[in-house]
Parts: C-alpha cells; sequence; structure tokens
C-alpha cells in the first residue's frame, strides 16, 4: 500500500473524498504510478499530481483507473461530478511549498515546438555549408 502524504487543506470536501477514492482504487491495483501511466493514457507524473490532489483529474483518468482496476465507473463518476463544481478551477492546488507557480501562457508549447525545430534547421544548415566548404571541389 503506498504511503500518501496528506492532501491540500486548500481542496474541497468533495475533491479530498475523490482523490482519497482514486488513491484507494489504485492502491488496490498494487500497480505503481509507472506500471498505472503504461496501462493507461496518462504519464506518471499525471497520477502523481491527480492523486496528491495538486490538479483535478480528468473524466477519463477517472475512467481509465476504473478499467485497470475493474470498478465500477459510475460511483466514481458521480463522485467526479461533484469535485468537478467545487474544485478550484483556473490553478492547481499547491500540495506544499512550490518552487515554481507560473504557468505557461496560451501557445507556449507550440512556441517551443517551433524554436528547437528552427535552432535544428539552422544547426543542419551550418554543418551542411561547412562540410561543403572542406570537401574538394573536384576540378582536379
Amino acid at each position: 500500500m503506498t504511503r500518501w502524504r496528506p492532501l491540500p487543506d486548500a481542496l474541497p470536501r468533495e475533491a479530498r473524498h475523490l482523490v482519497g477514492q482514486l488513491r484507494t482504487l489504485k492502491d488496490r491495483t498494487g500497480l505503481s504510478l509507472a506500471e498505472l501511466a503504461r496501462r493507461t493514457a496518462y504519464s506518471k507524473s499525471s497520477w502523481q499530481r491527480y492523486l496528491s490532489g495538486a490538479k483535478q483529474p480528468p473524466r477519463g483518468a477517472v475512467q481509465a483507473l476504473c478499467r485497470v482496476a475493474g470498478a465500477d465507473q459510475a460511483r466514481l463518476l458521480a463522485l467526479w461530478d461533484l469535485a468537478d463544481q467545487t474544485w478550484p478551477h483556473g490553478a492547481a492546488v499547491p500540495a506544499g511549498p512550490v518552487v515554481d507557480t507560473a504557468t505557461a501562457p496560451p501557445g507556449a508549447e507550440y512556441r517551443r515546438w517551433r524554436a528547437a525545430a528552427l535552432v535544428s534547421f539552422a544547426v543542419i544548415v551550418v554543418l551542411l555549408a561547412g562540410l561543403l566548404w572542406v570537401l574538394p571541389t573536384g576540378s582536379g
């Protein structure tokens, strides 16, 4: 059985109940977070956030955990509906000392991807230019 940290005090009662039930269900499976991630469409770090109460689990994550655990989805989804009404939307609930609370602005992930692609392209161009400059011209 996993040794869980206490849930954040700012988490409403309904959300605490949902997370408690999800923790119990996860413990019943006997799976590690890594194994749970392999069996669902959610990453290990996502499961950590959901089960620590730092972030509201998506409805699909609750369904996925129920499927893996062989549990009744209807009851857990009803709890999710209640928690969804009270969960602090717009920001994650801090589970303890937070190092970086800045959230990425909309489109930031795309801009990071685009910047990485441009840098990669520039490196390839420079390498090709250097290669063409160093190779003999063949006028022999």
